[in-house]
């Protein structure tokens, strides 16, 4: 989806960039042109276009020599899989690049340039190749000024940060997510998207299980005034919350029962038991939850062990119940020392 001036790298194969003669001074001419053309073709137009800016001021010879020589380093670099360095090559004097383009010229020369970064996803096989990845992400996100680029940039550094286990580059940003929202001016299936990933890197890190809820909630909170069609599409991250907040022994937040996207389990012919579940960890007995797991211990077991929450080790629960009622009869059974 493009906005802000910025396009979806998909369909910007079936694009040339019309760069045979360029201006030596100011990027104003356009490289919108649409043609049918090769993905190498492609490449080749954005090293063309970039390296004429970055040598302008060097004369037409000595342009002209240098951009011969990167125009054949690329299609080398093509040739021999040399990814990594194409793209250090396309992102040489970018700051000069980023900052004399025009916006539409913009939309066709970075998705090329992230489409080259991810080719180097099937050369990853050693944690410092995956770094340099992540981090040729980074350096093009913070080249670029449009703040929807800067977005779709940040998201393919998110995923692959979690598909490459690089998470630790990309977890520190996190502290920032506000004001890069205020920054990126996003629309909610955007944001979604980014609380959505952001929820799945934490998810990974063990130290990291509230944020991970934390962003799990926001992301359901997106749902709100949704229609049942679109509501629809969070039953499994709603049944995922419930589950992360049954099962954390440190969690209290009790208003889940509010939330829309949570609600529509109630009556819903997969996921109804797993509504119950929340409901009678927030608002039941203890009697109401032994009922509950007799009658549905396989639904249990299916969520994972931890669930059998009720064992005792010591004569004390191995983990704290959510409701203070069920606290309350545990204390008068003796189960906790007063």
């Amino acid at each position: 989806m493009a906005k802000n001036g910025a396009t979806s790298m998909n369909g910007d194969r079936e694009k040339l960039l019309a760069v045979s003669n360029l201006p030596s001074q100011r990027a104003t001419t356009t490289l919108t042109t649409v043609v049918p053309t090769s993905e190498e073709d492609l490449v080749l137009a954005v090293v063309r276009f970039t390296s004429k800016l970055a040598w302008a001021d060097a004369g037409p010879e000595a342009t002209e020599e240098q951009v011969n020589r990167l125009c054949l380093e690329a299609q080398e670099s093509m040739v021999m899989r040399r990814w990594l360095y194409l793209v250090n090559l396309m992102l040489t004097s970018a700051d000069l690049i980023f900052s004399k383009v025009s916006d539409k010229d913009l939309e066709f020369i970075f998705p090329v340039i992230c489409n080259v970064i991810s080719k180097l996803e099937i050369q990853m096989k050693h944690m410092r190749w995956q770094n340099l990845y992540v981090g040729n992400l980074f350096n093009l996100y913070n080249l670029l000024e449009n703040p929807y680029s800067r977005f779709f940039v940040y998201m393919k550094a998110l995923n692959f940060a979690l598909n490459g286990k690089v998470t630790e580059h990309i977890i520190p940003s996190f502290k920032k997510i506000d004001s890069f929202l205020k920054e990126w001016n996003i629309d909610i299936k955007d944001k979604r998207e980014l609380f959505l990933g952001i929820a799945n890197v934490l998810k990974e890190n063990k130290s990291s299980s509230k944020d991970s809820f934390k962003f799990l909630t926001k992301y359901l909170a997106t749902f709100s005034g949704e229609d049942a069609s679109t509501m629809g599409e969070a039953k499994e991250e709603a049944v995922r919350t419930i589950i992360e907040f049954v099962k954390a022994p440190d969690m209290f937040q009790c208003d889940l029962l509010d939330m829309p996207a949570i609600g529509q389990l109630e009556m819903d012919a997969k996921y109804a038991l797993v509504y119950q579940l929340l409901k009678i960890f927030l608002t039941r007995r203890l009697d109401a939850y032994l009922e509950f797991q007799a009658a549905n211990s396989n639904l249990l077991k299916s969520y994972g062990t931890v669930l059998d929450f009720v064992s005792f080790t010591n004569n004390q629960p191995s983990i704290e119940l959510k409701c203070p009622h069920i606290l309350m009869i545990l204390a008068s059974l003796q189960c906790i020392p007063q």
